[in-house]
């Protein structure tokens, strides 16, 4: 599913199970070493998906352990983003070289919780989900959105890394499959100019939402 979202610069792997080959470097097992039995299943899988993707772009397997706020550290001259949820697990990976950062999420196709729209959204965007779930009730824009948000945070941290938040961007998002995201805090110089935006794809299918953003370097 997830190729029908990225450019052709990435590589990617994803599961819908949870495969019994898949396996954890003793460094990786030790981050784990508590987590519950679902935790660990996702964390292992998630993982084997990144090592495959990785393979295709001829770097071989290391660990991948989280990092400052939970980001996983990827080899040298890598850019990259996993994501899981019930059911789904994936990684994209790219070479820094002609890729600046990606990032990706899944979620469940179903209505945010009670609260957590107006938790992580702004005013502009709820009246704009409103609006699309006015003219396509069949979808959950709610959810489109906040995996769009999620996807931003994971392409904006390799790249800034310091935090940001949901308010700090506005995202206006396509009937298209497409999605803007327009940054309110100053972001790090990029090629020379700041970084200010990010564009993206959304797609829903089969159960699932799923959100990419791939920026690719315009110099070499």
């Amino acid at each position: 599913m997830i190729e029908r979202l990225l450019p052709g610069e990435l590589a990617w792997e994803e599961t819908f199970t949870d495969p019994p080959e898949a396996w954890l470097f003793d460094e990786e097992s030790q981050v784990i070493a508590r987590a519950v039995d679902k935790r660990r299943r996702e964390f292992t899988t998630v993982r084997h998906c990144a090592r495959n993707a990785l393979a295709k772009i001829g770097v071989p397997a290391a660990p991948l352990l989280p990092g400052e706020r939970g980001a996983p550290g990827w080899p040298e001259g890598v850019a990259g983003s996993m994501t899981h949820c019930l059911g789904y697990r994936a990684a994209v990976v790219g070479r820094q070289e002609t890729v600046l950062t990606v990032g990706i999420d899944a979620e469940p196709h179903d209505a945010l919780p009670d609260g957590v729209l107006e938790a992580v959204t702004l005013p502009a965007e709820r009246g704009r989900i409103t609006e699309l779930s006015t003219s396509d009730s069949s979808l959950h824009w709610d959810r489109i959105l906040f995996s769009a948000k999620e996807s931003v945070y994971k392409a904006w941290f390799p790249v800034a890394r310091e935090w940001l938040g949901f308010e700090d961007a506005e995202l206006t998002i396509s009937r298209d499959g497409a999605f803007h995201a327009q940054l309110l805090k100053r972001g790090p110089d990029v090629e020379g100019a700041p970084l200010d935006s990010f564009t993206g794809r959304w797609l829903a299918a089969d159960g699932l939402i799923i959100t990419a953003i791939t920026r690719l370097r315009t110099t070499g």
